[in-house]
């Protein structure tokens, strides 16, 4: 059973009362048109003006900044590798690419990150400057949950190794060390700067040890009064054990000798070696873990996490992955004082020390202004088989789900939609559906982007969408009067209705200028005219013209009747058709036989006869049908006299 969600957050929008006015609203694949409507709450209220505008409510902005576009383009590179990869991850190599493309995602945010940075310090309006520092903000945050998430889900670094990617994951995450440190030791007598002791305390918190020797060292030459305690505290940092990388040591060794170091630092303390500076012998009860000396430091730790990490390398160093709930609830307990009031980034680090993975990508969902982040980390955990068993109850799996709500924000931006349609692909559940869907609803303001979508439907096969995109776009070349590449659009969509209205269109055009436009498509058409009649005729009769060009005059008549005999000729085309034979009729050699001129005398008497007048004829139908009388006589006399000519050519033939 699901779990239900909470009220969805309202939202106000600028200018609209809904108290008082009925709102009217229509649903997009990616945003909402709002508008007030015309009919009022009370029955018999005066009609007045309310807001005169329709907004449009957008559910994913994101896609609208610059710089996280740079985010959506680098991390689509690096999702569209892992799932080319999957069939080539296993065993020990598995864990390691899975863990590459991890670090891959976090410095494609940390990118980011730094050129927000740049953009914030460059900006010279407040509100500008306010919006980079809320999205600096939003992408730290998404780093530090991912990078939580690669240590614990993907590394699934165990006890010992575990402790030292949590203090990588604080010193991260928690730089202004960097700044103090060059701050401090950019000065004359680093030793009698300000922060010093705050710089030494910091590189203690973070277990940076060694270059808080290096402080000590310094604080030793200046002062040779603490010079012997210095050291003897230098001495107990230098030979802490810490379980490295490369070191074969057992947990239970590291464990003997740590307690071991511990006893020796409590010894000291309680002897009284650093009694006489303040400063040392707080560093020293930081190092025995000691809960009251790191809550003093409290501002320095700056948040409960890092108080976490510090209380286990100073207090269990050894902690193992099944106990970190623990300290880490009781830390953040500790930290914030017994405060309820948990900040959701606070909820989503809890959930992730407590593995629970979906806690996080629910909490993530709900924090976060996007489905980036949920989208891509969802689909690499589910990369490492650890999503297998949680589907949801309306039939998707959870990462196909949160990838088709990311595909469908990108499908809202004029570009970005193109990499949806991969997000899409890689849906083997609901992609294809939903992918039919978006891309019907891509508005082809230009024919570049129009031929993007279309070899985006080609290339997988969607026939209904092609001959629907190709339909729209010979609409529009219709409306352009571009014929021929209506012609051609609609070819493509193999449209035959629409193939006929443009080839009417063009026959119209040769009957007005006597010419052809596009004789390049008319004269290529090839098996393409069998789609219609009409084109089938289109393409016939420029044949015609082009034999009659050549002076292959007996092969262009018996063209010119074969068109008219088949029916395949329109009606009001036999008028154009008969008076293109006149030429031919009239030529010195005998062109049509005496059959063929019969045939040519019954389509023009069919032709005749069947036209009628009706009502009162105009002046213009009178010129008309003046015309048209004249090209009839002519018809009948050049169809009389070659009917003589071909009957003695062929009474000759016959008696020779």
């Amino acid at each position: 059973m699901e779990e239900l969600d909470g009220e969805p957050t309202v939202t106000l929008i600028p200018g609209v009362n809904s108290q008082k006015k009925q709102m009217c609203f229509d649903w997009g694949p990616g945003e909402m048109l709002v508008c007030e409507t015309s009919f009022s709450k009370k029955e018999k209220s005066e009609m007045v003006p309310g807001c005169p505008y329709i907004h449009i409510i957008r559910k994913d902005i994101d896609v609208y900044c610059k710089i996280l576009r740079k985010l959506f383009n680098e991390s689509h590179g690096i999702f569209v590798g892992l799932q080319r990869i999957e069939e080539e991850l296993t065993g020990k190599s598995r864990k390691a690419q899975l863990v590459r493309v991890s670090k891959n995602y976090r410095s494609v945010i940390r990118a980011c990150m730094e050129e927000m940075h740049q953009l914030a310090i460059a900006a010279k309006d407040p509100a500008g400057d306010s919006q980079f520092s809320s999205q600096i903000s939003i992408l730290s945050a998404m780093e530090l949950i991912w990078n939580l998430c690669e240590i614990l889900f993907i590394e699934v670094a165990p006890a010992g190794p575990l402790l030292l990617h949590l203090l990588d994951w604080v010193r991260l995450h928690v730089c202004e060390v960097d700044s103090l440190s060059a701050d401090v030791l950019g000065s004359e007598n680093p030793s009698k700067h300000k922060d010093f002791w705050k710089l030494v305390t910091v590189l203690v918190l973070q277990g940076r040890l060694d270059e808080a020797r290096q402080m000590l060292s310094k604080e030793a030459d200046a002062s040779p009064s603490s010079a012997g305690m210095c050291r003897v505290l230098g001495d107990l940092m230098r030979t802490m054990p810490v379980l490295s990388p490369g070191n074969t040591q057992t947990l239970t060794e590291l464990e003997l000798k740590w307690q071991h170091w511990h006893e020796e630092c409590e010894r000291h303390l309680q002897d009284g070696t650093f009694a006489s500076s303040p400063h040392l012998e707080a560093l020293c009860k930081i190092m025995l873990g000691d809960e009251a000396a790191l809550l003093e430091e409290k501002e320095l730790l700056s948040n409960w996490y890092h108080f976490l990490v510090t209380r286990l390398l100073y207090s269990h160093p050894t902690v193992k992955p099944m106990d970190l709930h623990r300290y880490a609830q009781s830390s953040l307990d500790v930290f914030l004082g017994g405060e309820s009031n948990t900040e959701p980034l606070d909820n989503i680090l809890l959930a992730a020390f407590e593995f629970d993975i979906h806690q996080v990508i629910k909490e993530c969902s709900t924090a976060l202004s996007n489905w980036w982040f949920v989208a891509h980390l969802t689909d690499l955990l589910d990369h490492c088989k650890l999503l297998q068993s949680h589907n949801l109850y309306f039939g998707s799996n959870m990462r196909e789900f949160l990838l088709l709500e990311y595909a469908s924000g990108l499908f809202a931006h004029h570009s970005l939609w193109q990499l949806g349609v991969d997000y899409f692909d890689y849906c083997p559940e609901l992609g294809r559906v939903s992918l039919e869907l978006h891309i019907e609803r891509i508005p082809l303001s230009t024919e570049q982007k129009a031929l993007k979508v279309l070899r985006v439907c080609e290339q997988r096969q969607m026939t209904e969408q092609v001959r629907s995109i190709c339909k729209i776009l010979a609409m529009k070349a219709v409306r352009n009067n571009r014929l021929g590449s209506a012609l051609s659009w609609s070819i493509r969509a193999k449209d035959a209705a629409f193939a006929t209205l443009v080839s009417d269109r063009f026959l119209r055009d040769y009957c007005e200028r006597g010419c052809f436009s596009d004789l390049d498509l008319i004269d290529n058409l090839g098996p393409a005219m069998m789609l219609s009649d009409r084109l089938t005729f289109l393409g016939k009769y420029r044949e015609f013209h082009r034999l009659y060009g050549e002076k292959r005059f007996v092969d262009a008549a018996a063209l010119l009747l074969s068109l008219m005999t088949s029916q395949i000729a329109p009606r009001s085309f036999w008028m154009t058709l008969l008076t293109d034979a006149l030429p031919l009729l009239e030529q010195k050699q005998v062109i049509f036989s005496a059959e063929q001129t019969y045939e040519l005398m019954r389509c023009l008497e069919d032709l005749t006869s069947g036209r009628l007048v009706h009502g009162e004829p105009d002046a213009q139908q009178l010129q008309d049908d003046d015309i048209e009388t004249t090209k009839v006589e002519m018809l009948r006399i050049g169809l009389a006299r070659n009917l003589a000519r071909s009957i003695i050519k062929e009474g000759s033939l016959e008696g020779s």
